[in-house]
């Protein structure tokens, strides 16, 4: 499988430094700097409300209009600013939102190609994306004709994912990509997100279900109200006594 890339090095595709995020007189994010290696996968975990989305968000440009983010968001090393959302597209950011956003009338294919209207990538044709994407997610060949709103929830989200690949990104965010997945279809879903790492795209995941997300990833941060409160290897994280007693206890769902 090979969703073509533009060359890049193993360097840092995607960085934050000092990230501040306010609403209003609410200060979502205190001072937050990560790293995301191309070919690698970085997972930030946390609890409800500490700010996961709001990191997306602000990455992507996508803060509503009471939101204000300050600090440096450095796209292989070029400071984006205040970049609009169309220009940081281009650069070859894509969100895959917790929503998914799919047209529902419209069929899987036609989802797909929308994708594609701001690919970088100009040497391959739209059928030769179309053809790499189903080899990827061979049920959305199947069910290419079928209307988006008529897939399961595991479909949807492949659907989603694929979609966001057709652009060619660079950088690709995820947020909560395992929401309202039965535990086999989510395993799917990150066996999916794992393969990511061949494509050469460096994959910043937010996601609730902890366990699932340090055994994909490559490393991790735990933002807590706002604030990175620990970060290392995600093996390390996921042995760590902190993050095992508040994140993954037995109640917590496992990937199988």
């Amino acid at each position: 499988m090979s969703i073509d890339q533009v060359p890049r090095s193993c360097g840092v595709a995607l960085a934050t430094r000092g990230l501040q995020v306010r609403y209003g007189a609410v200060q979502a994010l205190h001072g937050v700097s990560i790293d995301i290696h191309a070919g690698k996968i970085v997972t930030v975990i946390g609890p409800n409300g500490a700010g996961k989305s709001t990191l997306l968000n602000a990455i992507m440009g996508l803060l509503p209009d009471n939101g204000m983010a300050t600090g440096r968001i450095e796209h292989h090393g070029a400071e984006m600013g205040q970049d609009p959302v169309e220009r940081r597209l281009g650069r070859g950011i894509a969100l895959v939102p917790e929503r998914r956003e799919l047209f529902a009338s419209m069929t899987v294919q036609d989802n797909l190609e929308l994708g594609a209207y701001r690919r970088r990538d100009a040497r391959k044709s739209r059928q030769q994306c179309l053809h790499e994407i189903f080899e990827l997610f061979p049920r959305l060949q199947e069910r290419r004709r079928q209307a988006a709103g008529t897939l399961s929830g595991g479909e949807r989200q492949m659907l989603a994912l694929g979609r966001a690949l057709m652009s060619a990104p660079s950088v690709l965010l995820l947020d909560e990509p395992s929401l309202g997945l039965a535990p086999r279809v989510m395993a799917d879903v990150f066996a999916i997100i794992a393969r990511l790492r061949d494509t050469g795209v460096a994959t910043l995941l937010v996601e609730q279900n902890s366990r699932a997300a340090l055994k994909v990833a490559d490393y991790g941060y735990v933002l807590e109200l706002g604030s990175i409160t620990l970060q290392g290897p995600a093996g390390a994280l996921a042995a760590d006594p902190q993050v095992v007693a508040a994140y993954l206890g037995a109640s917590k769902a496992a990937v199988a």
